[in-house]
């Protein structure tokens, strides 16, 4: 029973925390931001946020399998020296 009402608990405070939230941008934030941050991490929210896109690598960590495999190529490329620049020039500017 304590377990179901902490749960509600946090449940209610993360929806609100939703329906409140604001970005610079109008049209980012919400939803969405919330699924960024939660999901990808805190510099992923802030980006999407900030008007980039959610690279797909980024979307197929959620898949449960597949996602150990494109962990471990993102963590070649983080051996490699791979910086946020080198990205920009192989995906664009509207991710990174």
């Amino acid at each position: 029973m304590r377990k179901w009402i902490v749960s509600l608990m946090v449940g209610m405070l993360l929806a609100g925390s939703t329906l409140t939230a604001s970005a610079m941008n109008e049209n980012r934030g919400g939803m969405m931001g919330f699924v960024a941050g939660c999901c990808f991490g805190m510099r992923a929210g802030a980006a999407y946020n900030d008007g980039k896109e959610i690279h797909w690598r980024e979307w197929v960590l959620l898949i449960p399998v597949a996602n150990i495999f494109f962990a471990i190529w993102n963590g070649v490329d983080g051996v490699n020296g791979m910086t946020t620049a080198d990205y920009t020039k192989e995906y664009g500017t509207s991710f990174f």
